[in-house]
């Protein structure tokens, strides 16, 4: 998806991305319901992150309400977000810089803790104990592929940037490279060593007072580990914020510039930043932080919306390189500077592996179905304001401006 993604961002590097790609060469429905939709669904997730960056903060301020932290970060991140996109990209970095020298010492020091080298060994019982290697075979992984393709939503943000980078021809690819493989070197050595210290029946178990991360720095006699970790969940929290609040406005900000909603949403201020997409944006991410501080049962349902949605826009973003390279090609377009390798098997590949993650979410009675049932409805609601108020108008519009053409 992401090769897929790269590949037309530097064709036609814009702010709105996958949203306008899928206009361009699915139509206009699904150009509108994919920016909506994720849209939505970064809102929605923005919104636990800023309780969460509230709650993370009383580690060290007990007495003072989550909500005042929640409110003076969210603030801070606006004023980030409404500055030049440069701004944003200097916090971005130093947020980033955070979580990756964390992620690095966590796995420096865990293959210390896990190969005994200058402290007793771990070893690597756990992969074998408690009913062997894959105790629930295949099924047990095709489950835990739900949890964690959601650890790589927000991969689009390179995507995203790229109409306001200096030169996307490069930057993009460049980008998309090394993050790839820095995610999978992160994830795979990251995970390997936690399921070497804890074991794999106690993830996410309440008698395991302390996360992995914790564990191995303790291990290693980093005293100070806890409120370390805190810390570095904290600006992995903000930096999800900051990231997201940027997405979500230039999606806002892509569809009024394709007539998809107010104008006023279309207009940048003097630093180039679309001020009033950004102020709609936070209005969501405030509704959505009460929602989830009042009830959490109410934010499970809301959070439907997100977890459909980024594998929508996915499935979308393939089904609109299909078409993409199709036209490149028969309009003889210039050379591209970059391509996806193996098309279009490995983009067929992902169109089938998405959608049976889909499938298998709906099929989940336990919680993933609650992504069907938010979901499904919503897509239903957007695709009935696109054809009541939408699909006449611009039809409309495309109509009058024949007529002055002719």
């Amino acid at each position: 998806m992401m090769f897929s993604l790269s590949e037309m961002a530097v064709a036609h590097p814009t702010a709105g991305s996958f949203g306008v790609y899928a206009e361009k060469y699915l139509g206009g429905w699904a150009g509108f319901t994919s920016r909506w939709t994720y849209w939505a669904a970064q809102v929605i997730a923005v919104g636990g992150e800023a309780v969460a960056v509230g709650i993370y903060m009383t580690y060290w301020f007990p007495d003072i309400p989550v909500w005042v932290w929640t409110l003076g970060f969210g603030a801070a991140l606006l004023y980030v977000n409404s500055r030049s996109v440069e701004n944003f990209g200097s916090i971005e970095y130093w947020f980033a810089m955070i979580k990756v020298v964390a992620i690095i010492a966590f796995i420096i020091f865990g293959i210390a803790v896990v190969l005994g080298i200058g402290t007793p060994a771990v070893g690597f019982e756990n992969f074998t104990k408690h009913d062997g290697f894959l105790p629930h075979g295949f099924g047990g992984v095709w489950m835990a592929v739900l949890m964690a393709i959601f650890s790589f939503v927000g991969v689009e943000v390179i995507a995203v940037t790229a109409g306001e980078a200096k030169d996307p021809r490069s930057a993009v690819p460049r980008a998309m490279r090394t993050m790839v493989v820095r995610l999978i070197i992160f994830y795979f050595l990251a995970m390997g060593i936690m399921i070497a210290v804890v074991p794999w029946i106690n993830a996410g178990a309440k008698e395991i007072a302390q996360s992995p991360f914790v564990l191995v720095f303790d291990h290693v006699g980093i005293s100070a580990a806890a409120g370390i970790m805190n810390f570095v969940v904290l600006t992995a929290a903000l930096s999800s914020m900051n990231t997201n609040l940027y997405m979500t406005s230039r999606m806002i900000f892509s569809l009024s510039r394709s007539n998809y909603a107010p104008e006023s949403f279309g207009k940048l201020n003097k630093d180039g930043t679309p001020v009033n997409a950004l102020l709609l944006s936070s209005i969501g991410v405030a509704l959505a932080a009460l929602i989830s501080k009042i009830s959490p049962l109410a934010y499970n349902y809301l959070f439907g919306i997100a977890l459909f949605g980024a594998l929508y826009v996915w499935l979308l973003t393939l089904l609109s390189h299909l078409k993409f390279r199709k036209q490149w090609e028969q309009n003889g377009g210039e050379k591209l500077p970059v391509r996806a390798p193996l098309f279009p098997v490995l983009q067929i590949i992902g169109i089938v592996l998405i959608a049976a993650i889909l499938i298998t979410m709906g099929l989940d009675t336990e919680f993933w179905n609650v992504s069907w049932i938010i979901g499904v409805p919503w897509l239903v609601f957007l695709t009935l304001i696109y054809y009541a108020k939408y699909k006449k108008k611009l039809s409309h519009a495309d109509s009058n401006q024949s007529g002055k053409t002719a």
